[in-house]
């Protein structure tokens, strides 16, 4: 359990830093009480750490061998992609595209009022990180993590590692 715990928070919280939900967080947090932002962003980080564990001991099911074969595989496609990714952007640029990407999203779907409900800010926080978590590398390791550790530590280390990612985001809109 301590295993798939450490890993879980380890990888979220290193590599959850500076991604589209980052931004995505503190652009929402400008804008509406960081609180009602923290709770829609937790809950869909949550949310999306369960169903990757869930997809991960589905994949435990097959035999080990391709399962370390397909993790393997999976992180070594990830850390080519995240070398291409960073040899395209220019030193100047850094996260700025990142960051466009997200304001671009969240003026595309902010229609909510200066008084808009606090239910309506949880749910536009919640849509938003759940949409952008779909298909992030950060679920798909963790879905290879619980195919090869404890689920419950995976799940507890990830949903650590979201919260912490999810309250410096916070403070960064600060």
């Amino acid at each position: 359990m301590l295993t798939g715990f450490t890993a879980g928070l380890l990888l979220i919280t290193i590599s959850e830093l500076g991604d589209k939900t980052f931004f995505i967080a503190a652009i929402l947090a400008m804008r509406h009480p960081r609180r009602w932002v923290f709770i829609g962003v937790t809950i869909a980080l949550f949310l999306m750490t369960i169903l990757s564990v869930l997809l991960g001991k589905t994949v435990s099911i097959l035999p080990q061998h391709y399962v370390e074969i397909a993790t393997v595989v999976l992180f070594l496609g990830f850390g080519f992609k995240l070398i291409y990714d960073a040899s395209r952007i220019s030193p100047e640029v850094g996260l700025d595209e990142e960051q466009k990407e997200a304001e671009a999203e969240v003026d595309q779907k902010d229609h909510l009022a200066d008084n808009a409900s606090i239910l309506s800010i949880i749910l536009k926080a919640l849509t938003l990180t759940f949409v952008a978590e779909w298909g992030d590398r950060t679920q798909f390791a963790t879905i290879t993590l619980a195919a090869n550790n404890d689920a419950i530590g995976v799940i507890l280390g990830a949903i650590l590692g979201h919260a912490i990612c999810a309250r410096s985001r916070l403070c960064v809109a600060n």
